[in-house]
């Protein structure tokens, strides 16, 4: 993640999908645009670096023997993962920099612990193996669209069963809204059966900060239409790419957007549009 400190790296052309990238697009083009392609800078979040140090404590956690795997095990972790990712990304220091007498990063901490003990209360990590953890994957579909994603854990039975794991550090969404949240969890079920196919049994969803745990068996049907539905999505980003044109779309969410002051929704005006518009790719220089 970027600071206003920082360079802001030259724009470019979307030339893959990912999970949180689609999400973005469906969300409000605009927002697309501002990440993908000015690459604004935005500001880090509490809730979201706490996610990332729970996830970093989980990954680090299966490097220990299995009866190892305990709760304080865990936990002293905390401390070691949350200075490695100070010092990764520096910018986090903006998070308590007004927290003098460190309360408010005390406090942090702790729902990081809570977090962490609640995750052995809905797995049991001693009768685990992963298979990998942490797992980049990228798959090229046949009609060119590249897409790519981190999985947070990948176990495989003796029977050569695949489930994939996702850890959320917030509650489980109410039952109408399963769909979108299975969304992230279809789209890396279909690069495993693009890379290697095989289509994964279970699709897993680990919900840390209510104690939940959502499943799904994919079958071959879903993966195909979450393929074309990506295949839709590409299409109408590559049309906004070309036209410079893209349009915001309000919603409660808005609320919490780090680019309100140059959206036209909040009377901001964009950034000139960084890419040329209207030349055929076998054009640009």
């Amino acid at each position: 993640m970027e600071t206003s400190a920082q360079s802001t790296p030259a724009a470019a052309r979307p030339a893959s999908l990912s999970p949180s990238r689609a999400s973005d697009f469906m969300q409000c083009p605009l927002l697309y645009r501002f990440r993908v392609i000015d690459k604004l800078p935005e500001k880090p979040s509490e809730a979201a670096t706490r996610g990332t140090l729970v996830h970093a404590v989980l990954e680090r956690l299966f490097d220990a023997p299995a009866g190892e795997r305990t709760p304080p095990q865990a936990k002293s972790l905390i401390p070691g993962q949350w200075d490695r990712l100070r010092e990764s990304r520096p910018e986090l220091a903006e998070l308590f920099a007004d927290d003098v007498e460190g309360e408010r990063m005390t406090r942090w901490l702790g729902e990081a612990e809570r977090l962490v003990e609640r995750w052995f209360t809905l797995e049991d990590p001693t009768r685990l193996e992963p298979a990998d953890r942490e797992l980049f994957v990228e798959a090229e579909l046949a009609s060119g669209l590249k897409l790519r994603g981190i999985i947070d854990r990948v176990d495989v039975a003796p029977t050569g069963e695949v489930r994939i794991v996702d850890y959320k550090t917030g509650k489980a969404p109410r039952p109408e809204y399963a769909e979108g949240a299975l969304f992230q969890m279809k789209f890396y079920a279909l690069v495993v059966w693009r890379l290697k196919g095989i289509v994964p049994r279970r699709l897993q969803l680990v919900y840390l900060g209510s104690g939940d745990v959502l499943t799904y068996d994919p079958v071959v049907a879903d993966l195909e239409r979450v393929e074309h539905k990506l295949h839709a999505l590409w299409d109408a980003i590559q049309q906004a790419t070309e036209s410079g044109q893209w349009r915001p779309r309000p919603t409660k969410l808005c609320g919490w957007c780090d680019h309100q002051a140059v959206c036209p929704e909040f009377g901001g005006t964009p950034p000139p549009y960084p890419l040329q518009v209207g030349v055929p790719e076998s054009e640009r220089p």
